[in-house]
């Protein structure tokens, strides 16, 4: 376990993490942001988003998985890791666009992008755990907020790029990560106190999440999460194309919707600290779960209603991501703690997987306004399943 840091921590330390963690995520949707600019270039067919989608999420699961197994952020220096894999995913990044006009390659390439990002996002959290043992939950809140942001960033870059070719937005994102990885490494000293010890992956965790009932609340909570999250970050496009024609104005629209879910975390950390996690995972769920209902409603409601929807919705969408994940944490046995948010985050994301698969696929036969209700039955067994957690805050 990570001893406490006692010194003061530098003032520095937590904006320098929360920068390089929006920079280092920065080419997670970059193909989304593009996606009509590929699709007029090489003719392909509007479900190819999904599968792109998909394979950085496959990428990811597997970058998490083999890190885990390896004990990587435990051996090494996670600062180091943390360099690495933002300059090995910028490069991947510009492979890319050298290797777009075949869909397969771009494929695999994207793969390792996301499996790459499994380098970022779980190892931002452990250096903030490192630097931060008491009061990582504001810290968490932050820092996945600032992966929201990061995530959404390539559609404002699409924006503000008016006439951009999309490989600039890819040459683009490439260099923003790549230097986070140079700017975290060069103003975020190792933690003191910090020993690594290597862990592995306990798979002992599968009984943890399986048996102990109040980290399967949280994670049962999280899949219905996870089975909502992505799936609209795909299609927010396709759902703003409903109401906007403005290439311009969809890529900032987008970029505002999907952007909020980062106020989302930062307040919901906020709100966490005096109400506990489970009420605010649970009534972010319930406001993302309403939005898919009221989607048929909502897509023909006056312009200002429906981007109110979306706002609402992106800023709820995202927000119970830290609630979950620290939940999660604080159930776990303390021995399998690391093992079992691996494990949790991995099936997840797996979820998310198929979730994208079958509603892009669907939306090429149906209307989004018949599609997207059903998306809101990851909440309901959401909201379901953390329930005992609720009754359990609301009693103390």
């Amino acid at each position: 376990m990570t001893a406490p840091v006692e010194a003061p921590v530098p003032k520095r330390i937590l904006p320098v993490l929360v920068l390089a963690q929006l920079a280092g995520t920065s080419t997670w949707f970059a193909v989304n942001a593009v996606m009509p600019s590929l699709q007029a270039e090489f003719g392909w067919e509007a479900s190819a988003v999904g599968t792109l989608t998909s394979a950085v999420q496959l990428g990811f699961i597997s970058g998490a998985l083999v890190l885990a197994l390896l004990s990587i952020a435990d051996r090494f220096s996670a600062r180091r890791v943390f360099l690495f894999a933002s300059i090995a995913q910028a490069l991947c990044t510009l492979i890319a666009v050298a290797v777009a006009e075949s869909f397969a390659a771009l494929c695999v390439w994207r793969f390792l992008t996301g499996f790459l990002l499994a380098g970022i996002y779980p190892v931002g959290m452990k250096i903030a755990s490192q630097w931060f043992p008491r009061g990582l939950g504001h810290a968490l809140g932050l820092l996945i907020g600032a992966l929201v942001l990061g995530s959404a960033f390539p559609h404002a870059l699409r924006g503000a790029a008016v006439g951009w070719p999309w490989h600039h937005v890819f040459y683009a994102v490439a260099g923003i990560a790549a230097a986070a990885g140079v700017v975290l490494v060069m103003l975020i000293p190792e933690p003191p106190g910090n020993v690594a010890r290597p862990s592995g992956l306990q798979f002992r965790a599968l009984w943890a999440v399986a048996g102990e009932r109040r980290v399967r609340a949280s994670v049962l909570g999280y899949f219905g999460h996870m089975w909502e999250l992505y799936t609209l970050w795909v299609l927010m496009p396709m759902i703003l194309a409903t109401r906007l024609s403005d290439p311009v104005t969809i890529s900032w629209s987008a970029f505002v919707s999907l952007g909020m879910g980062a106020a989302g975390c930062a307040v919901g950390g906020w709100i966490a600290t005096r109400t506990g996690s489970a009420p605010v995972a649970g009534a972010m769920l319930t406001v993302s779960g309403l939005c898919c209902f009221i989607a048929p409603w909502a897509l023909d409601a006056p312009l200002f209603v429906f981007g109110a929807w979306l706002v609402v919705w992106g800023f709820s969408i995202s927000g119970d991501s830290p609630q979950f994940s620290a939940l999660t944490a604080r159930n776990s046995p303390p021995a399998l703690v690391g093992s079992v948010l691996t494990l949790t985050n991995s099936i997840g994301f797996a979820i998310s997987i198929l979730s994208i698969q079958l509603f892009v696929w669907l939306a090429q036969t149906y209307p989004l306004a018949q599609l997207i209700p059903w998306m809101g039955i990851g909440p309901v067994l959401g909201v379901w399943a953390l329930w005992p957690l609720l009754r359990e805050e609301a009693q103390h």
